[in-house]
C-alpha cells in the first residue's frame, strides 16, 4: 500500500505577498486585477483569509470584490516573485521524498511509502515537513494523506487552512459518502448541475450509480467519476516532474471583435510566457490558446507542432493561427490567453536555426 502526501500552500499569492508585507496580514488582501475604483474587468487570483470572511474569493469579479470592501488591500499579480517563492518550497519537499511530483506553482504530490512505516508516522512526518516550510520560508500550508492521489487531494481541501488530514483508504467511502457531488475533485459546475438532473446530489449517490448510464451521458469521464466516488484514485508519482505548462491571459478593458487589438494581445502574452519557458529552462511541444467570450463561455485550441521548440515564433504564430481559425466570428472576445505545454528540460540541444545554412 502506497503512503500519497499532497502539499498545498494557503491562499498562495496573498501569502507571499503578507511574507513581504506583514503589516497587511491583519487587513484584508486581495491579489488580482486592478479594481480601477470598481470598473475594472477582470477577476480575484487569490486573497488571504481576513478577506474570505467578508465574501471575497477566487474568481470573483474584481469589480464585487472591490464592493465587498473598497479599502481592502489591492495588488497586482507578482508572477515572478511567485515562481521563485515556488521554487523554494518545492526544493524542501523534494528533499523530503525522491518520488516528488509538482502539480502545480503551489501544490505537489509526494510518495512517502519508503520513508514511514504507517499511516500515523506519516501525520508526523507531515507535520515535520509543514514545520520546516513554516520555519525555514516562512509560508503556511497544508497537507492530505492517504492511499491515493484523489483521497490525498480531498484530505488536503478537508485540512485547510494550515492543517494536516489523514484519511486511510478503508475511510474513504465514509468520507466522501455525505459530499455534495461539487465537492469531489474533478466535478466542475455544469458537471455537478447535469449530475443532480439525474439524481445524484451527494457523492455517495453517486458511488451507488449505473456505470453504463454515466458512460453514455459523460464518455469515458463517466468511468472516472464512478471510480472517484468510489474513493479510487491514481496512486503514481510523476518522479521529478517540474511543472506542466506555463501560460499567461489577459481580460480586455471592453469586450471586442477587434482581430488587431486580439493580436496584439496574443503576441504580448506570448512574450511572456516565452521569457518564463526560457528562465525555466525548457522546450515546448504544444501550444494552447484559450478564448473568453463576452458570456463567460471558454474555449480552448490547442496545436501539437511535432517537435520541441524554444522559439517564441512558433509560440506568437501558432497561437494566432489558433484564435483565427478557431475564434466564433463576431463574438465578442472578453479574455485570451496563451500556453504552452507538453515540456522537457533543455539539455543543450541545437536550435533549428543551427541547422540551416546561411
Amino acid at each position: 500500500m502506497k503512503i500519497i502526501m499532497l502539499v498545498d500552500m494557503d491562499y498562495f499569492f496573498a501569502a507571499c505577498e503578507e511574507l513581504r508585507h506583514p503589516e497587511y496580514r491583519e487587513m484584508p488582501l486581495v491579489v488580482g486585477a486592478d479594481p480601477k475604483g470598481g470598473t475594472a474587468r477582470g477577476v480575484v487570483s487569490t486573497c488571504n483569509y481576513v478577506a474570505r470572511k467578508l465574501g471575497i474569493h477566487s474568481a470573483m469579479p474584481i469589480s464585487m470584490a472591490y464592493r465587498l470592501k473598497k479599502d481592502a488591500i489591492f495588488l497586482p499579480v507578482d508572477y515572478p516573485y511567485y515562481e521563485s517563492m515556488s521554487s523554494k518550497v518545492m526544493e524542501l519537499v523534494k528533499s523530503f521524498s525522491k518520488r516528488f511530483e509538482q502539480v502545480s506553482i503551489d501544490e505537489a504530490f509526494v510518495d512517502v511509502t519508503d520513508k514511514v512505516d504507517n499511516f500515523e508516522q506519516a501525520v508526523e512526518y507531515a507535520k515535520a515537513l509543514k514545520e520546516d516550510i513554516k520555519n525555514k520560508i516562512g509560508l503556511p500550508c497544508s497537507i492530505g494523506i492517504s492511499s491515493s492521489r484523489l483521497m490525498a487531494k480531498m484530505a488536503c481541501e478537508a485540512g485547510k487552512p494550515d492543517g494536516v488530514r489523514l484519511i486511510k483508504g478503508e475511510d474513504a467511502a465514509r468520507f466522501l459518502s455525505p459530499l455534495p457531488v461539487e465537492k469531489l475533485y474533478g466535478i466542475g459546475k455544469k458537471t455537478a448541475e447535469k449530475l443532480e438532473s439525474m439524481g445524484f446530489k451527494t457523492v455517495g449517490q453517486l458511488a451507488k450509480a449505473n456505470t453504463v448510464s454515466l458512460v453514455s451521458n459523460f464518455g469515458v469521464f463517466g468511468a472516472e467519476l464512478y471510480r472517484s466516488a468510489n474513493g479510487q484514485g491514481d496512486d503514481g508519482i510523476i518522479e521529478n516532474y517540474e511543472i506542466k505548462s506555463i501560460g499567461r491571459e489577459r481580460t480586455f478593458e471592453s469586450d471586442t471583435t477587434d482581430r488587431g487589438r486580439i493580436v496584439a494581445q496574443i503576441k504580448s502574452i506570448a512574450d511572456e510566457v516565452y521569457e518564463e519557458a526560457k528562465k525555466q529552462g525548457v522546450s515546448f511541444k504544444t501550444v494552447t490558446v484559450k478564448i473568453r467570450y463576452h458570456d463567460f463561455s471558454e474555449h480552448l485550441r490547442s496545436r501539437n507542432i511535432g517537435h520541441y521548440s524554444e522559439e517564441l515564433a512558433e509560440i506568437s504564430e501558432n497561437a494566432v493561427q489558433l484564435f483565427d481559425m478557431h475564434a466564433e466570428k463576431d463574438e465578442r472576445v472578453r479574455k485570451i490567453g496563451v500556453r504552452v505545454s507538453g515540456l522537457e528540460k533543455r539539455k543543450g540541444q541545437k536550435k533549428m536555426k543551427d541547422f540551416t545554412a546561411p
